[in-house]
């Protein structure tokens, strides 16, 4: 269903038209037909559309694409007839209500009026369809009224055959406007591109996260599976976007055509090819074709890949060239140029690098898509003249059909190669919609090769031009490379990249940056009173403050002497019967802590401490309390003003003043708060042209985020949180209210405080839990949905060209990939994204840039351990190393699977480390830090080698033939010293006899010495052995988490 319909279920199912966007196309419509009348309209006076019946087939129609364009939905059997003044309808009476909601609308923006016809439901209609042909009629000024329709449908049912009957017998002249609406509909506007890059992203994804995973698995085990199967299995994941991890709503979503599979030697380049019931083909030197459409909003995508499977080079050579030749055509996607110029730049390529794949290059490179998945008149062929103007979509697909390959195979001897991209011209050029899935020939070039008979391997070597570089998947002996070596491999050459990348940076000169603090005021600065004339008359020698000056007056020797209350460290108070005594410090230089360390006077006395004595306490303390009030103040002010002193100054805000499109979301509370003892109110953001502002009815509440200083922008909706938001990580403070932050977030509690009367704990069934879960999920549903439509729009908004430098676009936490740890003080849920690692619920937030890290070392990671830490060292080396404790073991693969994704090299410790020592002197001597081999300090695998001798002997554990003991003793000895021995390296068999009484076990050693006399020995050898083993295991396990921080035994390995 497109955006532009919005549908609101009341009652048995209710639906709306978008009245801004049927005024809006309905003025674009007459004015297109008014301007080309008599070139593309064929100088109609009328144009009549019949909408078939509903049917079961993917089709597409000029009819169903005009009623989608114009009222947002598709109505069957209706005929819409649009003259100059009058616009009639004949349909049934349901269509005609929903219809009757424009007449207003369509008066006013081309001054035509809604003239309805309401069909019977057995009616064949002929009598109203008489009527508006005579309105034709009487309209035309010559009397030969010319009626346009579109020729090319044939009419289907009795209803519109009946039309088609009465327009060839009446007296109207009919011309086919085809072309018409080709023109109209060409270039799309803002709504109608969203729609088509939400259908691009889907196809892409689908293709990237489940079609080429399937095929791998498939290819990777050697499974037979048909092309219909897959057909099947890639056209439920569209139709379920959730499959592929995309969030569009699975009613807004459908396939353009069924995915199309092709490989052993059949191939079919054709738009209206389909997938057949043969095995997919995969063995040496095959091709396999993959062409996937979906829809979003009616709206179509295209995109189509070829994978080559151990490619000959005759294949080789054939891609590179077609990649090529697609490049061009893309490239030649330019405002101004005519379409054949796009076919021409396919086949200047092909001439030039091989001129004998000429005669298999298909006829055209493509055709216009949106509502229509080919728009006739768009064709990218060497003919078409017409001109590519911004605002076109076209699916660029070029392809080479049945070239010979140097097989003799029935199934590889001919091959076919196809390459298909949704590409919108932009002002600029042209914008790749499906650029996600990668056609680069080291992603779709595939080497199975097999050396051995039975072992199949790999090779993975640096290719000539004439061989295809590879995507190589492995296998290990065992017939498939576990994950956790192929991340091995993936992390050695991660760890040579990074030292050769740190290398660099610290040869030249580092990164850093200061600490951040403002410039604090010294004691010169400070004045009460510019001249004695301005200090306040006393009549009485007593402590005095003077609020407006920020002064405190103290009476010494007969004088009152002012202090700047700035000059005051703290005062004190202390009654002791009917005295009252007052102590105030004063910050001199020297003391700890004092912020004055530039005096000029060297010679100057300064008071340190002075006492006062007085008979009335009420006064007492009233001044003391004036004095710490004042004291607060000031210094809050002072702090936030040398806080400012540190900010980056920024743009001005443009606001936007056409209210009706201002992107806005109300009532959403901020953090952090504005400050004040005021009931905190809610808010409105507002999405402006180079910034966002949110404001509340308070005048000096207000917050100007400029889209120039947003570094990453997340929306989080709520799913098993209390809260839905959107959070700014900014690239410099801004003050909220008077703190200074980087972060600034926006949210809105979904769940309603709800408080049970009696406050008995109600049934799960009770039909008012069930109706206030409902209303709660509801309420979730609704605040969700006006965030992701704030976040679209604002989205829209920064796909402008002049936001294009600033890389903006909502982030989403992958909520699958999250883990629980402790970045700060409590345990918190931590998500990573596309580009960061957040915790956006408990405050301090969490955003950390995966750019800006250097290595991840993960913590206390070992055998029998619940949980381990992870370390973040940035490559600021001057930045603390950021800590996340107390990760649940569980989550260990997860993250260093993740990691390994991300291209994010990670050590692994059995102890934690004092990191800002090992920075202190990575920055103090950066050459010798490289010289010594840079991260690989921290290589675990390497400092275990050294042990391997030991381990082994672990590994293949066996019960020892030196010692005359019986098998029992050995075991019961092991249990003893097991750990130590481990640990030492030493035996410690001697140790372990010093005994002052009989243990349990001793006492069980002697039991079983004694079911050995009595001929219990029925074990075999081998029972034993591997008790003895299962024993071993369980008494090393407690030991390695008994206590933090214990000095890394050796791990036993078991295979």
């Amino acid at each position: 269903m497109a955006d532009n319909a919005k549908v609101h279920p009341v009652g048995s199912g209710a639906y709306t038209i978008n009245l801004e966007n049927f005024s809006k196309r309905l003025k674009v419509f007459y004015d297109h037909w008014k301007e080309h009348k008599s070139n593309l309209w064929g100088s109609s006076d009328a144009i009549a559309i019949a909408t078939p019946p509903p049917s079961e087939d993917l089709r597409y129609l000029k009819s169903s694409a005009l009623d989608i364009w114009l009222l947002g939905y598709e109505f069957p059997e209706t005929i819409i007839v649009f003259m100059h003044k009058q616009i009639h309808f004949l349909c049934s009476q349901k269509k005609a209500n929903l219809i009757g909601t424009l007449k207003k609308a369509a008066n006013e923006a081309v001054g035509a009026d809604i003239v309805l016809h309401v069909k019977a439901k057995n009616g064949d209609g002929a009598d109203l369809m008489d009527d508006i042909l005579h309105a034709v009629r009487n309209q035309s000024k010559s009397g030969n009224a010319i009626v346009g329709h579109i020729a090319k449908e044939a009419p289907e049912g009795n209803f519109l055959e009946t039309w088609a009957d009465k327009l060839s017998g009446s007296s109207v002249q009919l011309t086919d406007v085809t072309n018409g609406f080709s023109e109209l509909f060409a270039v799309k506007d803002s709504t109608e591109i969203t729609c088509v890059k939400k259908a691009a992203y889907l196809t892409s994804s689908v293709l990237k996260n489940f079609v080429v995973p399937k095929l791998e698995k498939v290819i990777d085990e050697e499974k037979k599976i048909s092309h219909s199967s897959l057909m099947d299995d890639t056209e439920k994941a569209i139709l379920d976007p959730l499959k592929v991890k995309v969030k569009l709503k699975a009613e807004n979503v459908d396939i353009c055509y069924p995915p199309v599979f092709q490989s052993g030697g059949k191939f079919d380049l054709k738009p209206g090819a389909s997938s057949n019931d043969d095995y997919l083909y995969y063995d040496s030197a095959s091709v396999i074709i993959c062409a996937i459409g979906s829809k979003y909003g009616s709206y179509c995508s295209n995109v189509a890949r070829t994978y080559l499977i151990d490619a000959t080079p005759t294949q080789s050579k054939a891609y590179e060239t077609l990649l090529k030749a697609h490049e061009a055509a893309v490239e030649a996607l330019k405002p101004g140029n005519q379409m054949s110029v796009v076919y021409h730049a396919a086949v200047a390529v092909i001439e030039r690098d091989a001129p004998e794949l000429l005669p298999h290059l298909t006829k055209s490179a493509g055709t216009g898509i949106g509502l229509e998945f080919r728009e006739s008149g768009l064709n990218l062929n060497p003919k078409n003249d017409r001109q590519i103007k911004q605002g076109m979509i076209f699916n660029v697909s070029l392809g080479l059909h049945n070239v010979q390959a140097e097989t003799t195979n029935e199934k590889t001897k001919q091959f076919s190669l196809l390459l298909a991209d949704t590409v919108l011209v932009s002002e600029k050029g042209h914008e790749i919609l499906t650029a996600p899935c990668s056609k680069a020939v080291k992603d779709v070039a595939y080497s199975f090769n097999e050396d051995e008979e039975d072992v199949p391997v790999v090779k993975v070597e640096a290719k000539t031009v004439e061989v295809v570089p590879t995507k190589a998947t492995l296998r290990s002996d065992n017939q498939e490379m576990s994950k956790e070596e192929l991340r091995r491999q993936h992390q050695a050459e991660l760890a040579r990249q990074k030292n050769e990348e740190t290398a660099r940076r610290l040869a030249g000169g580092g990164s850093g940056s200061g600490d951040g603090r403002g410039h604090s005021r010294d004691s010169n600065e400070l004045v009460a009173y510019k001249n004695v004339n301005d200090v306040p008359y006393a009549r009485e020698l007593v402590i005095q403050v003077d609020q407006k000056n920020e002064a405190v007056l103290l009476p010494i020797y007969g004088s009152m002497v002012p202090f700047h209350v700035s000059t005051i460290k703290s005062v004190t108070s202390h009654q002791d019967n009917r005295t009252c005594t007052i102590r105030i410090f004063f910050n001199v230089p020297g003391m700890p802590f004092s912020n004055d360390n530039k005096l000029n006077s060297q010679g100057a006395i300064y008071l340190k401490e002075i006492t006062f004595r007085s008979k009335d306490p009420r006064h007492s303390s009233e001044v003391v309390q004036h004095i710490k009030t004042l004291r607060r103040q000031v210094a809050s002010r002072e702090s936030e003003r040398a806080e400012r002193a540190t900010l980056v100054t920024q743009e001005k805000l443009q606001v936007s003043n056409n209210k009706t499109k201002m992107m806005r979301l109300s009532d959403v509370w901020i953090r952090p708060a504005f400050g004040g003892r005021g009931r905190k109110l809610t808010g409105s953001l507002e999405a402006h042209f180079n910034g966002l502002r949110y404001s509340t009815s308070r005048a000096d509440e207000r917050v100007d985020i400029m889209y120039g200083n947003i570094k990453h922008a997340f929306f989080q909706p709520a799913e098993k949180e209390m809260i839905t938001l959107l959070h700014f990580h900014l690239h410099n403070h801004i003050m909220v209210g008077n703190k200074k932050t980087k972060d600034v977030q926006f949210y809105v509690e979904v769940m309603d405080v709800v408080q049970t009367v009696g406050g008995s704990r109600r049934s799960a069934l009770d039909p008012d839990e069930i109706e206030e879960e409902q209303r709660e999920r509801d309420r979730k549903n609704r605040i969700n949905m006006d965030f992701q439509n704030f976040v679209n729009k604002v989205n829209d908004h920064w796909s402008q060209p002049q936001f294009k430098g600033m890389d903006l676009e909502f982030d989403v936490p992958l909520r699958e990939l999250g883990f629980h740890g402790v970045p700060y003080k409590a345990s918190a849920f931590i998500i990573p994204t596309s580009t960061c690692l957040v915790e956006l619920i408990e405050t301090p937030f969490l955003v950390v840039s995966l750019s800006e890290i250097e290595i991840v070392n993960l913590e206390r990671v070992g055998f029998g351990t619940k949980n381990f830490d992870m370390a973040i060292v940035f490559k600021d080396f001057k930045k603390d190393v950021l800590r996340i404790d107390s990760i649940p073991s569980t989550s260990l693969d997860a993250i260093k699977e993740w990691l390994d994704t991300t291209d994010l090299k990670y050590y692994e410790s059995r102890l934690n480390l004092n990191w800002r020592p090992i920075l202190k002197t990575i920055i103090d001597d950066p050459q010798k830090f490289i010289d010594d081999g840079g991260w690989e300090f921290l290589n675990m695998e390497a400092s275990d080698s050294e042990t391997e001798e030991t381990e082994e002997s672990d590994q293949g554990y066996e019960p020892s033939d030196a010692e005359p003991e019986s098998e029992s003793e050995d075991e019961d000895s092991d249990r003893e010293s097991l750990v130590e021995s481990d640990e030492d390296n030493q035996e410690s068999d001697e140790d372990s006899e010093e005994e002052k009484g009989k243990t349990w076990e001793e006492l069980e050693r002697e039991a079983s010495n004694a079911d050995r006399e009595n001929g219990a020995e029925s074990d075999s050898e081998e029972e034993r052995r591997r008790r003895k083993v299962k024993t071993f295991s369980k008494s090393r396990a407690p030991e390695r988490s008994s206590f933090k921080g214990a000095p890394p035994s050796k791990k036993p390995k078991f295979r």
